[in-house]
């Protein structure tokens, strides 16, 4: 029989304080501490001190003692700078959406105003082998599609469900669909269409649908106040080789950490053309002073500043 293990003790803002102080960090106003632990909480603050703890003598994973010097003020620094990370990311991913809305419903409706009805007339996912019946994903995303557009307040829905019985032109059924189903929308469009919207980002088409998915990933947790900080993410996007992008070529090997993440983003920013290019490279000039954590955890590298990418002034 499985053993359980006993639940965690709760222990008030001073108790923790005084753990924290035990384990070896620096506290130098204890007031300030428990203020900030009410404010943000121990355990969303422990993303942020994980670097600082000692590795375990065994080499297998950290120990609960911090490093010697290791400072409350810190780790509350580096969260802070997350928080101006995430929001920012947040506000430039924003025009990037609504420019591959436009573009995706503008190059779609050429082909026909109600396409996202007609999965004979989408690409080769949107179908079954051999068959011009919809695809187990094309049926999925018209699901969604369907829930979306029930739940729709929009006028222009309103307009459409009186006049048109809801059917809405593709130039404007993308304007209800979040990041993740225009993704999706975007995998299952005709090739010509997917070559036409990454034209202009001077990517493939399987390297922007790869960018979009990652992308949605730092979306979710910058909207939902994830750590992007220190954070491995999951998916790995496909690069450019040889001279179409060749700032991404040092970049490819920490690609799944945040600056390579946001690279990406300022990418797409600068070749859209939509967008504060100098959002993004102004909130990392400000990463905090803190020697035993350099912005290299970010995945930066030396002189990223210097870069054609992120030299904005």
């Amino acid at each position: 029989m499985t053993e359980r293990r006993a639940a965690k003790v709760y222990r008030s803002y001073d108790e923790q304080v005084e753990i924290l102080a035990e384990r070896g960090m620096r506290i130098h106003d204890r007031h300030w501490a428990v203020t900030r632990l009410r404010e943000v909480s121990y355990y969303r603050l422990s993303g942020y001190w994980y670097p600082f703890r000692m590795m375990r003598a065994d080499g297998n994973g950290r120990a609960d003692r911090f490093f010697p010097g290791s400072d409350l003020h810190d780790v509350v620094a580096l969260y802070d700078f997350d928080a101006r990370l995430r929001s920012s990311a947040f506000a430039v991913l924003a025009p990037i959406e609504l420019s591959i809305r436009a573009r995706l419903g503008h190059e779609l409706g050429k082909i026909d105003p109600l396409i996202h009805l007609r999965p004979d007339l989408l690409g080769p996912s949107a179908r079954r082998p051999g068959s011009t019946a919809a695809s187990s994903r094309y049926s999925m995303w018209s699901e969604q599609y369907a829930a979306e557009l029930a739940r729709s307040r929009e006028d222009f829905v309103d307009h459409h469900r009186t006049k048109y019985g809801g059917r809405l032109p593709i130039w404007a059924a993308v304007e209800i669909l979040d990041w993740g189903k225009l993704t999706h929308l975007y995998g299952m469009s005709p090739q010509p269409v997917r070559a036409a919207v990454a034209r202009d980002i001077e990517i493939s088409a399987p390297q922007l649908e790869s960018w979009l998915k990652s992308l949605n990933i730092l979306r979710n947790y910058a909207a939902h106040h994830g750590r992007v900080f220190n954070r491995v993410f999951a998916l790995t996007p496909k690069l450019p080789t040889g001279n179409g992008v060749p700032q991404f070529t040092e970049l490819a090997p920490t690609m799944n950490r945040a600056f390579g993440q946001l690279s990406l983003v300022q990418h797409l920013l600068t070749r859209l053309g939509v967008g504060n290019t100098r959002m993004l490279p102004a909130v990392l000039d400000t990463f905090p002073t803190v020697p035993a954590v350099p912005i290299s955890h970010l995945g930066a590298p030396e002189g990223w500043r210097g870069t054609p990418l992120w030299n904005a002034m």
